[in-house]
């Protein structure tokens, strides 16, 4: 083990692999070229494009899916996802093992494979372990240590070498015989395939699973058939009610409603909402009531948003089609009416980790926002956040874009001073997932900190009457109420490593001593 830039002891290998310490933000240069799969031949697929072949399973089979492989999918579906299960079940069936999954996301669904995990099917998980998997993980369980990534640091993975996809399984909601493949229309729209472009792009091979199989050419194409081997038919890819995400409702917690008008009107006295802002919220409760109050002043002082960079939902859809926001440029669609309007408007846009994240590429968009809301499981005095375990241990959360919008010009975690009478202010976060230096402020309901390294933030509020304190004091306040959180225990074992976005491992998470 070797410390690492943010004092984290990390392991010279991992899954065998040798690892490259995080050295700091911005510090570390890859070199060498992207990585590229095999080159195709034409002579090698059918001359009238219809690469349609009668399952899953023998889609599979003509990938060549063997023992130790790495199969990738994506997570559009959230928890109606149906075809990352009957993947693993068909390789259950042909006693393949020993495999790596590597999903944009897991969601409460994939607890259906947590047997395969157990009877050597799956090594291990690549991507994020929510929920039934994290606990499995955390207690020791999985065979192999799983890795987190940050959307844009999956991609980067993918881009760079670090995980090569031997067969990309790519459900689609619309898609025609020669594999190109939509999102916003289909029994199962969820708007857009972002999260499975660089599975498109890098994998050795690439099945498209579809249960809308329209003729050729499937318009608009967000998936390339020139990219697809096999084409799928099947009569479900996903449960229309289970794909769209049911955090979309404005909070009715009053202390949440308070964060939420807290961080608008600190916003507003920092001058950050002014015509041609942009701003990151995502879609959880308190951050929709937070774009509601910068609707609400963008319509009082007759000003416009350039763009809103999503997960969108109704709320951001109204705004543009009234005429308040120029753009949205959506990374995960997150009801109908965010399906409807990417597949209607012109000027919402469905955009990529390769465009939005991708540290390892020419910038992206996400140091472009303005102001970026984001949440965190737990704080500490440094600004460091965590998202991925909870205060005792438990391995529950994914990164999905968090560590990516920390590049946003204002940083801002509205967070609770305390959940279920545990404090959310500590004096070291459990697991860094994100340095403090790219936090800005932390509001809650008791008070605002701002990082001190932000002066400018600290100059433009300071006579404002905002309730502005000191990150340490907001610490105190929550244990005078809730008392001093006991650490949680660990064992030696590392079931877990997270990856910062250049590649470099910035924390591990070990198994929960129980």
């Amino acid at each position: 083990m070797k410390l690492n830039a943010v004092g984290r002891a990390i392991p010279e290998t991992i899954n065998g692999k040798p690892v490259v310490p995080f050295q700091g933000v911005g510090k570390y240069r890859p070199t060498g070229k992207k990585f590229a799969p095999n080159i195709a031949s034409c002579a090698d697929y059918p001359d009238d494009g219809n690469k349609l072949v009668p399952n899953l399973k023998e889609a599979l089979l003509k990938a060549g899916l063997k023992d130790g492989m790495t199969i990738s999918t994506h997570h559009h579906f959230r928890n109606g996802d149906l075809i990352a299960n009957q993947i693993f079940d068909v390789a259950h069936e042909l006693g393949v093992k020993d495999l790596v999954w590597f999903p944009s996301a897991s969601f409460p669904c994939h607890k259906h494979l947590i047997p395969y995990l157990e009877d050597g099917t799956i090594h291990r998980i690549e991507g994020s372990m929510n929920g039934d998997l994290g606990r499995f993980a955390s207690e020791g369980k999985m065979t192999g240590v799983g890795v987190l990534r940050s959307h844009g640091g999956r991609y980067q993975a993918v881009q760079d070498g670090d995980v090569q996809i031997d067969i990309a399984v790519i459900a689609a909601p619309t898609a025609d015989a020669f594999g190109n493949a939509t999102g916003d229309r289909g029994d199962a729209a969820c708007g857009l395939l972002g999260f499975a472009l660089a599975d498109s792009q890098y994998a050795d091979k690439v099945i498209v699973v579809t249960d809308n199989l329209v003729p050729f050419p499937c318009i608009p194409w967000q998936i390339h058939g020139n990219l697809v081997d096999y084409t799928v038919e099947v009569d479900k890819i996903g449960i229309p009610e289970k794909i769209i995400s049911g955090t979309t409702q404005i909070t009715k917690s009053p202390d949440r409603l308070f964060i939420a008008e807290l961080t608008a009107q600190f916003c507003d006295a920092a001058g950050l909402v002014k015509d041609g802002f942009s701003y990151q919220a995502g879609a959880g409760g308190t951050s929709l009531s937070i774009g509601l109050f910068f609707e609400r002043l963008m319509r009082e002082r007759q000003i416009k948003a350039r763009f809103v960079r999503a997960g969108s939902n109704q709320y951001p859809v109204r705004m543009l089609e009234d005429g308040i926001v120029d753009y949205i440029l959506d990374g995960q669609t997150f009801d109908l009416e965010g399906v409807r309007s990417m597949r209607e408007n012109s000027n919402h846009v469905n955009t990529s980790p390769f465009t939005s994240y991708n540290y390892h590429g020419k910038g992206n968009f996400a140091s472009m926002v303005d102001i970026v809301i984001l949440g965190a499981t737990e704080v500490d005095v440094e600004f460091n956040a965590n998202v991925v375990t909870h205060s005792d241990g438990y391995l529950l959360h994914g990164i999905g874009g968090w560590q990516n919008c920390l590049f946003g010009k204002c940083v801002i975690l509205p967070i609770p001073l305390f959940r279920d009478r545990v404090p959310v202010v500590v004096d070291e976060v459990t697991t860094l997932c994100g340095p403090g230096e790219l936090i800005d402020v932390i509001v809650t309901e008791r008070g605002i900190a701002i990082n001190p390294r932000r002066t400018d933030l600290i100059e433009k509020v300071k006579d404002k009457g905002l309730p502005i304190k000191t990150i340490e004091e907001l610490k105190e306040e929550a244990e005078k109420i809730c008392g001093k959180p006991n650490k949680p225990q660990f064992t030696d074992k590392i079931i877990a490593a997270i990856k910062w976005v250049d590649g470099t491992v910035i924390d591990v998470v070990k198994q929960v001593k129980h």
